[in-house]
């Protein structure tokens, strides 16, 4: 088999790092290209310094369209004016991993669709695309708590989530809440109830369940916020998500578990434990493990993720093998940290 040639803008951050550490071993993967301008002429593990002895591929400041796949590992808003600026072969498949075409008001270019690349939710709709707009990592986590129940039309009014991120998941750029000194040994809310992320889950709930999302003349995020009371949290640690959700619910505890477990019955990565579950289970995997508690009429439902992986890179790897025919799961054999 011909191999996958990819490449990736912004390969200096955080994302774009994650992508050279699976794909350097991605057996159906040639990286044509590593773009970081800033960067130009200097070898990849000079700035991935785990990546010394594994590859000699240098930055790059070029772009070319003679490729298979391109990854745009840019901020917010930068992955648009990239596209803007140049124009992608009319073949070339993009997997973005900013936030720019995630919504469903924003999802076109050159007249097709960015298919919202959340496997577990859109899976046949990923294996038919060109575009995939990557999840957030928030998003994927607290999705992936809540799918089961939009399935079934059984998601309440009120659904409350606190969920704590690590400091990876505010980008490569040094700022206040990230230097070592200020998260060290601290926790902190932020965006309470306002989080951005909460229309692309509120979307994919309202795929599921419709009418989950009242219609207003509110915004997106002010009638997500009405039913998803959210409180992020930053973490004192590098990596990971850890989400603790809970909701109103008749199912017994019996009865959440055999809906989980058969939603999730075929999704290679995303597990449902009758243990109680904790963040080092999922660090340095593609994995999302689920754990359910009923108390009460409380459906309290626990999640955890890779921030970088599962809810980044590793999702994007995910659905390029989606993307081209692969088994989901090549080249993301990734082993947890352990103790």
């Amino acid at each position: 088999m011909e191999k996958i040639k990819v490449a990736i803008i912004g390969s200096a951050g955080y994302t774009g790092g994650e992508l050279l550490r699976i794909l350097i071993y991605h057996p159906a993967v040639d990286i044509v290209f590593a773009n970081s301008a800033s960067n130009a002429g200097k070898k990849v593990y000079d700035v991935h310094n785990d990546l010394f002895g594994d590859t000699e591929l240098e930055f790059s400041s070029d772009f070319h369209s003679d490729i298979d796949v391109l990854f745009l590992c840019v901020g917010h808003g930068d992955a648009r004016k990239f596209l803007e600026a140049n124009p992608i072969g009319s073949s070339v498949k993009i997997i973005d991993l900013s936030q720019d075409y995630r919504l469903k008001a924003n999802v076109s270019y050159q007249g097709k669709d960015f298919v919202y690349g959340l496997p577990e939710l859109n899976k046949s709709s990923i294996e038919k695309a060109q575009y995939i707009a990557n999840p957030g990592c928030f998003a994927t986590n607290i999705q992936l708590a809540l799918l089961p129940l939009a399935s079934k039309g059984v998601l309440p009014n009120e659904i409350h989530v606190n969920a704590t991120t690590g400091s990876t998941g505010a980008g490569q750029k040094p700022g206040a809440t990230t230097h070592f000194s200020w998260r060290n040994n601290n926790l902190s809310a932020y965006k309470s109830f306002e989080h951005q992320h909460l229309q692309e889950i509120s979307e994919s709930l309202e795929q599921l369940q419709t009418g989950f999302l009242t219609s207003s003349e509110k915004s997106l995020l002010e009638r997500a916020a009405e039913k998803i009371h959210f409180v992020p949290q930053r973490g004192d640690f590098a990596r990971g998500i850890f989400s603790a959700i809970y909701v109103e619910s008749d199912l017994s505890e019996g009865e959440a578990y055999e809906l989980y477990e058969s939603f999730y019955a075929t999704a290679p990565f995303t597990w449902v434990s009758k243990s109680n579950i904790d963040l080092k289970q999922v660090v340095n995997t593609n994995k999302a493990i689920i754990h359910l508690e009923k108390h009460g009429n409380q459906l309290l439902i626990l999640t955890a993720i890779d921030n970088l992986l599962k809810g980044a890179s590793g999702q994007a790897v995910q659905n390029m093998n989606l993307l081209f025919g692969l088994d989901e799961r090549t080249g993301l054999n990734l082993k947890s940290v352990g103790f």
